[in-house]
Order: C-alpha cells, then structure tokens, then sequence
C-alpha cells in the first residue's frame, strides 16, 4: 500500500468521527440559546427567519469551542479503531512508524487550526455584533409594535405604559400615562402630552421623548416630604423590553465584539479596559494553535485504546478537553482577577499540553505503557504521609 493511501485511510478514519462529533457537540451547545431565542417567536411574535439570523450570529462562537473538540474526538476514535484491530500494529509491521501515521492528523490539525483563526480573529467578532445589533433591531420594532391605543403596556420592564392616541405611521402617541417602578424608594408616576420612540443604533439605546409632562413620585419614608411634583418641557425615560431582548443590548458593547483591528487601536490607546483587551488578544492568537496540539495527544491516546473505540474514544475527549478548559478558566481568571500578565499566562496551558502531548507521543512511538498510579494507590500514599507527619 501506498503512503498516499495509507494518509488518506487515516485521514478518513479520522474525519468521519469528526463531522459527526462536530453536528452533535454544535447542537448541544445551541440547545440553550435555543430555548431562550424561542420564546421570542412565542411571547413576541419574531419571525421564525429573524431567529435563524440569530443563530447564524451565534454559530462562530460556538464552532471555536466545538470544532477543537470534535477534531480530537475524531482522533481518538479513528486511532482507537485502528489500534483495537490491530491495523496500527500491521501497519507498523509493515514499515509504518506512528510518526508517519500522525503526518494525515497533523495535514487536519493545521486546516482546523486555520479555520479556526479565522473564526476567533475575524467570524466570532463579527458574530457576537451581528447578533448584538439583530436584537438591538428587534427590540426597536417589538417597541414600537407592542404600544397599542388605550391598552396598558407591560412589555417594557419595570413600567406600565398607556397612551391615548398612537399614530403607526410616525410613532408619535398622545395623552401619555406611565408608571415607572424601577426606581427605588418610592414609584413615580408620569404623565405627558405627547411622546415618541427614538432609538440609537451606535448606543444601541431605546428611549421614549416625552414633551410638555410632569413627574409625580411618593416618597416612602414619612419625612414631611413625601410627595414631589416636577414639571418639563421634555424627558427622556429609558426602555428596556425585558430579559427576552433587553439584557442582551442594554449591556456595554464586550471586548469579544471588537474586530481586530478596533482591539488592537483600543489596546494601543490604553485606559481601564486594557488588561481585558489584552486578555481577550491573546485569546484569539493562542486558541487557533489548540488542534495542533490535541493531533499529539488524541494520537498518543488513541493507541493506547483496545476496548470500545467509540465509547472510549468520546469519554477520553471529553476528559482531555475538560482538562484544557478548566487549564485555560484558571489561566484566564489569574490574568484577568490577579493581575497576572496575560503573556505567558493564558499561554501556559498550550505548553502544558504540548509538552504533555510530546512525552505521550514519544512513549507510543516506543510501544512504552504510561504506568499512572490509581485514585486507590494515589489515597493510600496520602494517608501513609499523613501518618508519617
């Protein structure tokens, strides 16, 4: 058999498992915000096609976790089957050294890895601010969709809105009534001859302009002044629609919206942000390397595996990967909470794995067993030191 062959039979055990891993994990990740996003077609009337934009916003960010994740699962399981039927031991056998086996996984890593810079340094950005300005747009029209004639309005959180008169075609209501209850303290009432909707697409605000008004707020605490009375010419309220849209745009715009080029202008111009920016740079820039790193250690592993190839091959993914990540939360929490630079930190656990994945990959090439003690062996020298001390 031909190299060119033998790369394209690893190659194909590799990415069958990877297709499928990459469908299943992307699905279950969506599976929350899909729940959530749903309850706008049910309790505000979105269209089914605006929540598919949505979705498409959303798909970078999750493809950065799960195409990784699925890459290594397709290793692991394609080498684990290689290994439980002894293909690996035949290819050896003929001539095969595993460092040639792992030449089609690393041709794989390293498109994995360029798509997945791709996705942190330009798609995710641009994700995470498509899908920010989709719901800003949204909540615009539900806003004003939502304010019918001599109807009490509940959608906007915290207020209860009535208007006389409401023009559809400007937007503009008559004979305004609101009760305000996000104020603590005491409610407050307003009431204003007329009033519209404006919405800022930069500030990504919503905000009813009210003309000719006044504003009446009872105090609670019984000081002799417990009741105000404030007359205006025009007042701005602040709209919120509530934990279905609102909290996802009423926020300030993250460091994971910024595109590239605006981090990098944002991080040169300093201020209190710039340990996050930093952060946040050396997170797209160290996250692409991951697949490379996983093509040594789901190779290293998946030889060693004899039993259950697919079973086995998903539980060990999912331990490495949880590993990785709680390496990397830590790595993230000491840079952005402790003060800890962000370079090398977040780095750390690139290396860690990498120089893991080197020792693994080696004592596989050697046909050496990695002799690790059990959680049994591990309690017993614990407790013998204990006793010592």
């Amino acid at each position: 058999m031909s190299a060119m062959r033998i790369h394209r039979y690893i190659a194909r055990e590799v990415l069958v498992p990877m297709r499928l891993g990459l469908v299943v994990f992307t699905f279950v990740l969506l599976m929350g915000r899909i729940l959530k996003l749903m309850e706008l077609v049910l309790n505000k009337g979105v269209p089914l096609k605006e929540i598919l934009a949505l979705f498409v916003s959303l798909l970078p960010t999750f493809l950065v976790i799960t195409l990784p994740l699925a890459f290594l699962l397709g290793v692991l399981i394609g080498f684990g089957r290689l290994s439980s039927d002894s293909e690996v031991v035949a290819l050896k056998a003929s001539g095969v050294s595993l460092n040639r086996m792992l030449r089609p996984v690393l041709l794989i890593g390293l498109a994995v890895s360029i798509v997945t810079a791709t996705l942190t340094l330009y798609a995710e950005p641009a994700g995470n601010a498509s899908f920010r300005n989709r719901l800003f747009t949204i909540a615009t029209r539900q806003a004003s969709v939502a304010i019918q004639p001599n109807i009490f309005n509940t959608d906007f959180k915290g207020l209860v809105l009535f208007a006389r008169e409401v023009d559809e075609r400007s937007g503009k209501m008559q004979g305004i009534f609101i009760s305000d209850e996000r104020i603590k303290g005491g409610a407050t009432t307003i009431i204003a001859r007329e009033g519209e909707i404006i919405s800022d697409s930069k500030a990504l605000s919503l905000t009813l302009k009210l003309h000719d008004g006044s504003i009446h707020r009872r105090e609670n605490e019984n000081d002799g002044a417990g009741y105000q009375l404030v007359r205006f010419a025009t007042y701005d309220v602040n709209l919120n629609m509530g934990q279905d849209v609102g909290s996802s745009i009423t926020r300030r715009i993250k460091e994971k919206e910024l595109s590239l080029g605006k981090l990098l202008d944002t991080l040169r111009a300093g201020g209190d942000a710039t340990r996050l920016l930093a952060v946040e740079l050396h997170r797209r820039l160290m996250l692409p390397l991951v697949p490379l790193i996983f093509a040594l250690v789901g190779v290293a592993l998946g030889v060693r595996s004899h039993r259950s190839a697919k079973g086995g091959g998903f539980a060990m993914a999912l331990v490495v990967f949880l590993a990785y990540y709680i390496l990397f939360s830590l790595a993230k929490t000491l840079a952005v909470e402790r003060g800890f630079p962000p370079f090398p930190t977040l780095w750390l656990p690139n290396l860690f794995f990498l120089v893991g994945g080197i020792v693994l990959f080696r004592q596989a090439a050697k046909e050496k067993s990695l002799q690790l003690p059990s959680l049994r062996e591990l309690l017993r020298s614990l407790m013998n030191r204990g006793r010592r001390a």
